[in-house]
């Protein structure tokens, strides 16, 4: 909404269209916006990751991307694997007429090579990166995770919860495993309810869910006034 205010500040004359799915009550108000844009109704467009996913503009011949390191914060173990793909996904938006495309990109990391490698179109390279970096820690596909969520009524049941989990955990993965946590969530509090987790990393996925169901049972006996999430292999750890 800054973004809109600034443009059509800066560009009275524009039509600007915002793109967004929570701006619009219905999948059809969204498709009829879309095919609109495509059909050269708006000057500039402004949105969220919406706009890199897929469609065809023909007149659309700059890209500008803001914060295009935002992803890379946090803990998602697949972050530099999102912002390589949202960036050459935007990236495709722009020069697929007639017309040359120019992308912009604003970045406080300038040399990480999720950005470079798509900068350079090198998919290859990116692979052999970040491949490097997830054996090194013992990520996947190197290793298999699994995700213990916990969420109770109060933050002190949440967190106890996840202390058991990650008690019950260890000794299970001390051979051949690992486990992170206990810790909250990234998105701490949902819909009044006090978010932890544990991440569990074992070689194999049979491993995995030998050492998941032996916390489902155990933690049954001992986890009181919470709820407990099992997710293996989780494809987000972003929430």
């Amino acid at each position: 909404e800054r973004l809109a205010e600034e443009a059509a500040a800066r560009f009275p004359d524009a039509r600007i269209a915002v793109l967004s799915s929570d701006l619009f009550g219905s999948s059809r108000a969204l498709k009829a916006e879309i095919e609109a844009i495509a059909a050269g109704a708006a000057d500039i467009v402004i949105g969220t990751q919406l706009v890199a996913k897929g469609h065809n503009f023909p007149k659309l011949t700059l890209v500008g991307v803001i914060d295009a390191d935002l992803g890379l914060q946090g803990s998602d173990l697949r972050a530099a694997e999102r912002t390589f793909q949202l960036l050459t996904q935007v990236s495709g938006r722009a020069g697929r007429a007639d017309h040359p495309g120019r992308v912009v990109i604003q970045t406080f990391q300038p040399k990480h090579y999720a950005l470079t490698c798509a900068i350079d179109h090198d998919a290859r390279r990116f692979y052999e990166l970040e491949c490097g970096q997830r054996e090194g820690l013992g990520y996947p596909p190197f290793s298999r995770i699994g995700l213990v969520r916990v969420d109770a009524k109060t933050a002190s049941a949440a967190e106890r919860a996840g202390e058991v989990v990650a008690e019950i955990a260890r000794p299970l993965v001390q051979a051949d495993g690992r486990v992170l946590g206990p810790g909250p969530s990234p998105i701490e509090k949902l819909r009044d309810r006090f978010r932890w987790r544990v991440l569990i990393f074992a070689p194999t996925p049979a491993r995995l869910v030998h050492v998941m169901t032996q916390i489902k049972y155990r933690a049954a006996e001992r986890v009181k006034g919470a709820d407990l999430l099992f997710d293996v292999d989780p494809v987000d750890l972003r929430v």
